[in-house]
């Protein structure tokens, strides 16, 4: 926007395994990215916050898949840590010997690293819990439509999404895409970041990011149209007011699960 690019990097959610935390990254980012926008990128760095801490934590779910609410639900009441606490491991925590704790949200560890044939109690006997800068939403709210969708990213920025990924989809590699269905229900969470306009086909399209990597799509971004054959991209939206306070009175939402 006018010469800056407000964004956190993109994310690959399936390094280094499988996991279906797309919930947790398109919410991450979009929320993120709110945050450099009202910075002005005034930030040593730009803003990302930990998709990790909010697996690990279940706000929402695990890598077996979740709610977008969840993120935002946690974001009102905990805050979310940024993205240095927690490496990104793609794995969920073992359910069988604990739940989340501290040192799940944002940690600091010593000499020797940790080998692979370790437990995850062994690799943590020489990490600790760590103070966190807390990243909250002072509110949350459901987006339907291309007409809302427009003037809240025109007014706050980026926004979170359900798509129905298909697998022609998935094999997107560039363009403006569109897709007729019958029925689209949400199965993907993406960040909605923009929108623009094609002169040559005379046609209004979203700018997404994805969570797949930056060799998927156009460097893991990708244009859909707009208005129609869209993968339901404009039917279940959703999206926070970044603070740095945390608020007391909660939104009442209702959020899909993936």
């Amino acid at each position: 926007m006018n010469g800056k690019n407000y964004l956190s990097w993109n994310k690959n959610q399936h390094i280094p395994e499988y996991c279906g935390s797309c919930w947790a990254q398109g919410t991450t980012s979009a929320i993120a990215d709110r945050f450099n926008i009202m910075n002005d990128l005034k930030t040593a760095t730009p803003i990302a916050l930990s998709a990790q801490a909010i697996v690990n934590c279940k706000a929402g779910g695990s890598c077996n898949g979740g709610s977008p609410g969840g993120v935002y639900k946690y974001a009102y009441e905990n805050g979310i840590p940024d993205s240095s606490c927690e490496q990104y491991v793609a794995h969920n925590l073992d359910d069988g010997h604990r739940t989340c704790q501290d040192i799940d949200l944002c940690r600091d560890c010593t000499w020797p690293p940790c080998g692979k044939d370790q437990t995850e109690e062994e690799c943590l006997a020489n990490c600790w819990a760590t103070e966190y800068k807390h990243y909250y939403v002072s509110d949350y709210y459901t987006i339907r439509g291309a007409d809302k969708m427009k003037a809240e990213l025109y007014k706050y920025g980026p926004i979170s999404c359900g798509v129905h990924v298909t697998d022609k989809f998935e094999e997107y590699a560039g363009g403006i895409y569109s897709e007729s269905r019958l029925l689209n229900i949400s199965n993907h969470e993406i960040s909605v970041i923009g929108y623009g306009y094609d002169e040559e086909t005379d046609t209004e399209y979203w700018i997404g990011r994805n969570s797949w990597g930056t060799y998927w799509g156009e460097y893991g971004f990708f244009r859909i149209q707009m208005h129609k054959d869209n993968l339901g991209i404009e039917n279940d939206c959703t999206a926070g007011i970044p603070s740095y306070t945390k608020v007391s009175e909660e939104p009442t939402t209702y959020f899909p699960q993936f």
